[in-house]
Order: C-alpha cells, then sequence, then structure tokens
C-alpha cells in the first residue's frame, strides 16, 4: 500500500487522481465543514483518518495520529497563501495571511513523507526564489524539490487550466527529470468541450425564481436513472466502470434578459459581439464587461472552471443550449467521474468543483510519482 496524506483536501480532485494512479489516503485534513462533506461522502474513511478543522490544531495534537503518520509515501495539497502577489514586500513565510502555508511546511517537516507535491495558483511560480528559500528552511538539505507550471489542455483534457506544482522527494529522485516525465503523459488523442459534454441529457432554460429546491426533466435533477450513450469521454473518466445515475445535473435561475442573450450569441463570442449589442446591460462599460459574457466553443477545450460559478455562469454559457453549464457539466471538465457526488446546495457544488484540481491531471502527476516507490 502506497500511503498518502491530503491536506487542504478541499472536495477531493487532487487525491481522487491520486488515488486513481494508485495511492491510499490513510488521512485527510479540511477546515471548511461542507466542503468536507463531499470529499467524505465519497470515501470511506473512519473517523480516526481525518481531522476537521485548522492545520495549525492538526499540527499541535500531531502526536495523537502518529500511528497514521508512519512511513508516508506522499503528502500532498494546496494551502492557500493570500500574500504572495508581487507588490507585497513582506516575505511570503513572515506575512500573517501566510499561516496555512506555513503550517504546510511544518507538517512536512514533522512528518517526513518520501515525496510532497504542492499545488497552487500559477501567479505563486513568480514567488519561487523566496520559496526555495523556505521549503530549505524548514526541510533542510533532505529534500530536492523543483516546480513547473502544468496546463491541462497539454496533457490532452477539454480544459485551458494552468497552476503552479512543487514536487519534492528525500529519495535522491532527480525531479526535473519527473516533471519531464508527467509532461510526456499526453493523451494520444485530445479532447474538446463536445467530447465532455455532449452525451449528457438537454436542460432548457430556468427563468423561475427561487425554485432551488425544484427539479424535473426540464431543469435537470439532483439525482436520477440515466441511461449513458456510448462516449470514450465517459470511458476515460470513470476508468471505464458502468455509471447508471447521472447526479448534480442541474439548472440554475436566469432572468429573461440573459436567457435571450444566450440564444443570440455565437459560440466562441463574448459581451462585444453585435448579435447582443441591442440588449446588452453594461455598453458604457464594454471595456470592462466585455467577458461579462462568453459561449463556449463545442469544438476547443472550455476556459478554466472556476468558483465563480458560484454566482453566474455567464462566462459559461453552453453552446448549443441558452443556459450555463451545470455542475455536472463542469464537472466532467474537471475530469471528475460521473460517480462523484457533490453535496450541498447547487450554487455551493460550482464553488467545489471551480476550486478542485482537475481529476485526470493529478492521475498523470501521481501516476509518475508512484513509478519510484
Amino acid at each position: 500500500m502506497k500511503k498518502m496524506i491530503d491536506l487542504f483536501a478541499g472536495c477531493g480532485g487532487l487525491s481522487l487522481g491520486m488515488e486513481q494512479a494508485g495511492f491510499t489516503t490513510v488521512f485527510a485534513n479540511e477546515i471548511n465543514t461542507s466542503l468536507f462533506e463531499t470529499y467524505l461522502y465519497n470515501r470511506d474513511l473512519p473517523k480516526e483518518s481525518y481531522f476537521t478543522g485548522d492545520i495549525n490544531e492538526l499540527n499541535k495534537n500531531i502526536k495523537k495520529y502518529k500511528s497514521k503518520f508512519n512511513d508516508v509515501d506522499l503528502v500532498c495539497g494546496g494551502p492557500p497563501c493570500q500574500g504572495f502577489s508581487m507588490a507585497n514586500r513582506q516575505r511570503m513565510l513572515d506575512d500573517p495571511r501566510n499561516t496555512l502555508y506555513k503550517a504546510f511546511l511544518e507538517f512536512l517537516k514533522e512528518v517526513k513523507p518520501k515525496f510532497f507535491v504542492m499545488e497552487n495558483v500559477k501567479g505563486m511560480s513568480k514567488k519561487i526564489d523566496e520559496i526555495i528559500i523556505d521549503f530549505k528552511e524548514y526541510l533542510g538539505e533532505e529534500y530536492s524539490f523543483s516546480h513547473s507550471l502544468l496546463n491541462a489542455k497539454n496533457f490532452g483534457l477539454p480544459q485551458n487550466r494552468e497552476r503552479f506544482f512543487i514536487i519534492g522527494n528525500r529519495l535522491n529522485v532527480d525531479t526535473n527529470n519527473l516533471f519531464a516525465e508527467i509532461k510526456n503523459n499526453k493523451l494520444r488523442n485530445s479532447f474538446v468541450l463536445k467530447d465532455a459534454i455532449s452525451d449528457l441529457p438537454e436542460l432548457k432554460p430556468n427563468s423561475t425564481k427561487n425554485n432551488t429546491r425544484i427539479e424535473n426533466k426540464e431543469i435537470g435533477f439532483f439525482e436520477t436513472d440515466y441511461f449513458y450513450p456510448k462516449s470514450t469521454y465517459a470511458d476515460f473518466i470513470n476508468n471505464r466502470k458502468k455509471v447508471d445515475k447521472l447526479y448534480n445535473h442541474k439548472n440554475r435561475y436566469n432572468n429573461d434578459r440573459d436567457i435571450q442573450i444566450f440564444s443570440l450569441l455565437p459560440q466562441g463570442a463574448n459581451s462585444l459581439h453585435k448579435s447582443i449589442e441591442d440588449i446588452m446591460p453594461y455598453k458604457s462599460r464594454n471595456h470592462i464587461f466585455k467577458d461579462k459574457y462568453f459561449k463556449l466553443d463545442e469544438n476547443e477545450v472550455c476556459k478554466t472552471i472556476t468558483s465563480h460559478m458560484k454566482h453566474d455562469c455567464n462566462m459559461y454559457i453552453h453552446p448549443n443550449q441558452a443556459r450555463g453549464l451545470s455542475p455536472r457539466e463542469a464537472a466532467r471538465v474537471q475530469t471528475f467521474p460521473d460517480y462523484y457526488i457533490f453535496k450541498g446546495t447547487p450554487n455551493y457544488w460550482y464553488a467545489q468543483i471551480g476550486n478542485a484540481v482537475p481529476v485526470k491531471l493529478a492521475e498523470f502527476i501521481g501516476k509518475e510519482i508512484i513509478k519510484y516507490l
């Protein structure tokens, strides 16, 4: 068994990919109980194998979990780092907003996994010189590590999503070479948006306010029986596992004007397109709102799925239907399997999905790391 600990676990995209690569999650930590509800619902982790709460508290009580932390192969996580902007002159480690980043380093120092993976927004790469100093301060010379920006679309996945990764180890593995091996993991045939969503049932526009709990064939279901048409993409994300339920495929409310805009815009067009200039509500501020509306192109990869979708999906208009992407469609783009169920309210499904690491990208990374174990 290759043992993995998942910190800042979120709804579980990163660890799911690592699990698909062959790792077994022996411990997980997440402070947000709503996110963790989804994580735990999709796994069979006993109570002593997770900690819901602040990682700083976990670090204070680390001896309590000592048996779980022996001989760990991998620790992964994406600590939020609010204070790494280039304009901020304070050292990252000393910035009070970055206590979670510091706690991640403290955990690594204490547990000493064979490998670690840290994931974050691509802007963090600009602070790499500082990060290297911080990691060496905490871990000494025992670990070697390197970093790279990885974009999901470069692996054949149907999304333009670039993230920053640091991989380190204490087994004398050349991590620059490891990143090169990870980047060789391209799919033979790349997927585009159409591949990811075209086998899901059509949904009609939803123009009824305050109907979050309503579900039907028109606007979708929280859960329903569904016969999936044959799809190479579905086989890929589901690892050929048969799924006969459809979860989280539900449309959100939009006003009549937005629905009209969704209908009129051609694929690949944004708020400045002439087809909607008569009804565009932000004409006086077009320079600011040019991406207020964007209709996705089914023959291209999807733009980056983000947690902003919890507010509206105007920047993620379905290529052929007058609505935004459903949470299940967003999860499809993020390469979550169809059997992965998101808990909470529909708006919160979007937040969870938008914050996750693409599952198959994590799997590509995990498959290369596990070869050295």
